[in-house]
């Protein structure tokens, strides 16, 4: 799959690296191709780095995992994102998001024409991103999205990131819902101190 990474961050990076190493194509869209975080991400045969408008032209699908006041503006950087699946991976931190919007996702298709916006890899910390296998165990992710095309191929790059499920929570209703749960992990791990290295996993009996 052709992947188009905008964020090279701790979350961007983190899924550049194990969706390269899975063999996707990955296509890092950047402000500046010759200074950028995470140039080391180069290394990896399977990335390249391009502008942002021509990282998402080369892609299938787009994870977006900049800052989510930003998610207006990168989102009118893409182009055209007709027939492209988007992956947002942002959350609204301490009320500092799109103006005018609950959540990061409602802006993204209200600035792009991709029908196909989808909300996933952003209820956990980038390190489950790095490692999400725990004593037996490996995590598990969430998504949503009126996109059921969008949710499948989330689903499957969860799976190929190393999540052991990713569950179907709904529509682009919950595009706030899971913004609330990533607050709650957040909130475990920052404010009562359990530490970054907790995750969630959903168990059935």
């Amino acid at each position: 799959m052709k992947i188009a990474i905008i964020g090279t961050g701790n979350v961007g990076g983190a899924l550049a690296t194990q969706w390269a190493d899975a063999g996707h194509e990955i296509n890092l869209g950047v402000q500046d191709t010759d200074n950028f975080k995470g140039q080391q991400l180069l290394d990896n045969p399977n990335t390249q780095a391009f502008t942002v408008a021509r990282a998402a032209a080369k892609s299938e699908v787009i994870l977006l995992a900049t800052p989510a006041p930003a998610a207006i503006e990168v989102a009118l950087s893409l182009g055209d994102t007709g027939g492209k699946v988007i992956i947002d991976a942002m959350n609204i931190i301490m009320g500092r998001g799109p103006q005018g919007y609950s959540n990061t996702s409602d802006a993204i298709l209200a600035n792009t024409m991709s029908r196909d916006v989808v909300k996933c890899f952003n209820t956990t910390g980038y390190n489950n991103m790095e490692n999400p296998e725990y004593p037996g165990v490996a995590l598990d992710l969430f998504t949503c999205g009126d996109s059921q095309r969008g949710k499948e191929i989330a689903i499957q790059l969860a799976k190929d990131a190393g999540f052991a499920e990713c569950y179907d929570i709904g529509g682009n209703d919950k595009f706030e819902m899971m913004e609330q749960f990533a607050w709650f992990w957040i909130n475990l791990a920052m404010f009562q101190g359990q530490g970054r290295e907790i995750g969630f996993k959903l168990f059935k009996r």
